[in-house]
């Protein structure tokens, strides 16, 4: 099985029961908090998932970490068992995942607008409404500069793009010209 489906299935199943005894925001905080400290910890990363080392140093490491940052038993749970599995290093996607399903969730859709130059707030706000009538669901606007658009926006929702980047519009332009 890859990683990806692996990860989906333990969001899932933590998502599940965080809807089951109320405390899914809990455990997206507890996932969020874990996953800061493993990737800003490459040492604790490899020694949790690291199979050369042994399964019992690496529960070790793994239980004093979890102790020391107060985890919920749901969530040091999973933690056991994904260590149990050989699969703690798939984490990171674990919380990619949880983040989408808890959007699905709430009705909420994430948009990534790309600019020549930074944008003003109320730029972003039109831009967001904007999306927000186009899909029909709440939007939160992630913003990031592009140099080479050289003016204009891209913005993108799940699968649709809207570009109206001047780099996109030179490039049409031209397919134009040479078609005659």
């Amino acid at each position: 099985m890859t990683n990806q489906i692996l990860a989906k299935r333990y969001a899932k199943a933590l998502l599940t029961l965080g809807r089951e005894d109320g405390n899914y925001e809990k455990y997206g905080e507890e996932l969020d908090q874990f996953v800061a400290f493993w990737e800003g910890t490459p040492e604790f990363a490899d020694a949790a998932s690291n199979p050369m080392y042994a399964k019992e140093s690496r529960k070790a490491i793994c239980k004093a970490v979890v102790e020391k940052m107060g985890f919920s038993p749901v969530f040091k749970s999973l933690i056991d068992l994904m260590l149990e599995k050989n699969r703690l290093a798939i984490i990171p996607g674990v919380r990619s995942f949880y983040e989408k399903l808890l959007d699905e969730m709430a009705k909420i859709s994430r948009a990534k607008v790309t600019s020549a130059i930074p944008l003003t707030e109320e730029a972003v706000d039109s831009i967001k409404a904007s999306l927000e009538k186009t899909v029909g669901q709440s939007i939160v606007v992630e913003t990031e500069i592009d140099p080479e658009l050289i003016g204009g926006v891209v913005a993108r929702v799940g699968d649709l793009v809207l570009d109206g980047s001047v780099r996109t519009q030179l490039a049409s332009i031209k397919e134009t010209l040479i078609k005659g």
